[in-house]
């Protein structure tokens, strides 16, 4: 019984041993899956230029000739994004009413669409495009210009400058205009354009007349004249008071 129990025990062992001396498979290394990259956010175009600021004129007529449905597929179902170019309330305002008024449906319609670009571009690519220039718009097509920095947008009668970039996140870029595009495959003439005035600089605190101005030499004698009478105001009465002093002192001696 005992010989049975130890060779029992000898087999087991030498099966413990054997196991461990088989070759094992080296684990497979786990790979770590990047999670996909999350989708661009949905942008609504009418609400960022409602919100944005003075962009109301331009949002009135994308409205009234459905491109706002066409900007805003471009926007969040392609890949190429849209670049819009919105002019301002004031860039509006300075056209001839009858230019605008006079226009077909359909020329309305392409004006609209002539004011962007079927592809998301940053600030940073307006060098590369004035280079490439012209360039297609979703009708027709402007001249990009890049001077020092300032950009300018060129379409037939008109030149506009870039003055601020309202929104530029992929797919979407809204830069505002100072003046609106006037191609001339719309306007066969040059509209009346009324330049719109600059604003009045607003006075400096502390600014000192200049001599040259005209009644800076009199109103700079009356000062004088004023400056010598205070001071003889005050000279004689620090006299007046010195002697009502003395007066005193002399009677309390007595």
């Amino acid at each position: 019984m005992e010989f049975k129990a130890a060779a029992l025990v000898s087999t087991l062992l030498c099966l413990a041993l054997s196991h461990g001396a088989l070759p094992q498979r080296p684990r497979a290394p786990i790979v770590e899956t990047p999670a996909p990259a999350p989708a661009p956010a949905y942008v609504d175009l009418a609400d960022l230029l409602s919100l944005a600021g003075p962009y109301g004129t331009f949002l009135d007529y994308l409205t009234k000739t459905d491109v706002t449905k066409t900007f805003q597929s471009q926007a969040n179902d392609t890949k190429q994004g849209i670049s819009v170019f919105a002019p301002l309330d004031s860039a509006f305002a300075a056209v001839d009413e009858g230019a605008l008024s006079n226009l077909t449906a359909d020329q309305l319609r392409s004006l609209m669409l002539h004011h962007a670009m079927p592809r998301y571009y940053p600030l940073s690519a307006f060098s590369k495009l004035a280079a490439a220039s012209p360039v297609s718009m979703f009708a027709y097509k402007v001249n990009v210009t890049d001077a020092a920095g300032i950009v300018g947008v060129v379409s037939g009668w008109a030149t506009a400058k870039l003055v601020s970039s309202v929104y530029s996140t992929s797919p979407v870029a809204v830069y505002a205009l100072d003046t609106v595009l006037l191609p001339k495959e719309i306007f066969p003439t040059a509209p009346e354009i009324t330049p719109v005035p600059a604003p009045a600089p607003a006075p400096g605190r502390g600014v000192k007349p200049m001599d040259d101005a005209p009644g800076a030499g009199e109103r700079g004698s009356k000062a004088n004249a004023s400056d010598k009478g205070s001071s003889c105001r005050v000279g004689a009465g620090s006299l007046l008071v010195g002697y009502v002093i003395l007066m005193v002192c002399g009677f309390l001696m007595i």
